[in-house]
Parts: C-alpha cells; sequence; structure tokens
C-alpha cells in the first residue's frame, strides 16, 4: 500500500491559523483511500442528534451494520440480523471485460498508487485511479466513505473567493462516538460537483458535516437550511459510528453462500433406499 511514514507526521491536531486548518481538512477529506482496507461500523443515512448527556438507549430500526473490504466487498444487515445485501462475484474472473472496455478499466485502485502528501501524511494532491465506493440505497453512502468532493483532487492554485468545491467556516476539533474528527459548516461554491448528483454531502446553503480524523471518512452531515415541507434540518443528512478499521475479513462474510469445504469431524449420514 502507498502509505505515508508516520514516524515524519507532526502533531495530529489542527494547523494554526485559517489557511492551515482549510488545507488541513480539504487534505483530510482526499485522503480516505489511503488511510484504510476494510472497516465495519452503522450507518443512518438520516442526521441523529444525541444529548452526550442521554442515558444508553436502543438502537434506531433504520439503523444499518456494515462490513466493508476494499475494493468492492460489502456485507449490511438491519439491527436484528436480517442481511440486506451480500456482495456477489468479487473472485469471479473479468478477462473479458478488460479485453473489450477501454483504458479506464486498467486503472489501478488507489492503495496501489502513491499520491502527494503533506508534512502530516495527509493526501494534497490525489492521482488517477479507479477510484469508487460499494453503495447503498442512494449515492450518499458511498460519498461519505470517501467525501473528495468537498475538497476536488487537488488545491485549487490560488485561493480566490469561490474558488473551492465548498467555502468552509471555522474548523473545530471534535469527538464522534469516542474518534477525533474536524467539524466544520460548509457551503457549495458553483464549481461543487458531488460524486452522487442526487444525492449530494452538501445541499445549497449551509450544512454541517464532521470527517473522522482517522479514516477521512465523513461520519456526520446535517443541512442546517429548511423552508420547504419534508426537506428541514432533520430530514436532510447522514451519520456513522466506526465500529472497527483494518480488521480481517474472509471472502465468505461477503458471499451469499458460504465456500467452505465440508467439515470432516461431523458425521455424514447416509441414506440407504429401503430394499
Amino acid at each position: 500500500m502507498a502509505a505515508w511514514d508516520n514516524s515524519n507526521a507532526r502533531s495530529p491536531g489542527v494547523p494554526g491559523g485559517t489557511t492551515g486548518q482549510a488545507a488541513a481538512f480539504r487534505h483530510l477529506c482526499r485522503s480516505s483511500p489511503w488511510k484504510w482496507q476494510s472497516l465495519r461500523f452503522e450507518y443512518l443515512d438520516r442526521p441523529l442528534a444525541v444529548d452526550p448527556g442521554a442515558a444508553e438507549t436502543a438502537p434506531p430500526a433504520d439503523l444499518v451494520r456494515a462490513w466493508l473490504r476494499r475494493p468492492g466487498a460489502l456485507r449490511l444487515e438491519t439491527v436484528d440480523g436480517l442481511v440486506l445485501q451480500s456482495t456477489t462475484g468479487i473472485n469471479d474472473s473479468r478477462d473479458v471485460f478488460y479485453v473489450r472496455s477501454t483504458r479506464k478499466t486498467w486503472l489501478l485502485p488507489p492503495h496501489l498508487v502513491t499520491p502527494v502528501y503533506d508534512d502530516r501524511g495527509l493526501v494534497r494532491r490525489r492521482p488517477e485511479a479507479a477510484y469508487g465506493e460499494p453503495g447503498f440505497g442512494n449515492g450518499r453512502f458511498a460519498a461519505a466513505l470517501d467525501p473528495v468532493e468537498l475538497a476536488g483532487n487537488a488545491p485549487v492554485p490560488l485561493e480566490f473567493p469561490n474558488a473551492n468545491a465548498v467555502e468552509l467556516g471555522s474548523i473545530t476539533e471534535v469527538l464522534h462516538e469516542g474518534r477525533p474528527a474536524l467539524e466544520a459548516t460548509v457551503t457549495p461554491n458553483p464549481g461543487y460537483r458531488p460524486s452522487h448528483p442526487g444525492a449530494p454531502l452538501c445541499r445549497p446553503g449551509r450544512t454541517l458535516v464532521r470527517v473522522d480524523a482517522g479514516t477521512g471518512v465523513c461520519v456526520a452531515s446535517r443541512w442546517l437550511e429548511g423552508g420547504q415541507e419534508g426537506s428541514g434540518p432533520e430530514a436532510y443528512g447522514h451519520w456513522i459510528r466506526i465500529l472497527g478499521v483494518d480488521e480481517y475479513m474472509l471472502d465468505d462474510l461477503f458471499l451469499a453462500e458460504s465456500m467452505n469445504l465440508t467439515d470432516v469431524r461431523r458425521h455424514i449420514s447416509w441414506e440407504l433406499p429401503a430394499g
């Protein structure tokens, strides 16, 4: 994997100064493909407002539990353990697909190419690669796992007004479900290009977003503008709770049917037809 040598990194805090903070936030938004290979998490396709002093409550009924292994393996379950989606064909040969397709299908996965890092180990400029995350429901699920749309693939030449994908408000360090994250209020500019136009991470006006400092995943978003029935601040956004990073995940976790061989320790009964 094209990884940063952590021995060269500076302290993990946000740099001082408005320009330094904005750059660190944008670099973090570009870094997800090089920060993890597998992720175990819980996902809600709506904002979640939790009082830090509130007692432990039962998980919401629409909560989804997810196991994701890059580049394309995904398993989703309900809170009751019902499997909603399980990747199939992750080991299928793709030789015919490649022969008949174009140059783009020959691009390497991101973790096999090297980006331009800053002096904190975050990605300043992303190279050309086969980006893309497995999806579920709408495109916001995949966009949250790699929120590069909030920053673009590379810095703009100069910090002119409205030149970046989004304008950043004040950036603060917060804890999200026990993990350090950066929080900012963002406003899309005319040059904002969401990965999935039908489900952008931020809508017109102000959106509050949180990006996990350890993985570069956008763990929460909340649209702060109202005005239309059914699209108020509580209706649009998402919430993620990260449970495990880079855990070992077998193929069987993502297949519809286990490919394990017969366990020879178990008795195999042979039913003989009646004479």
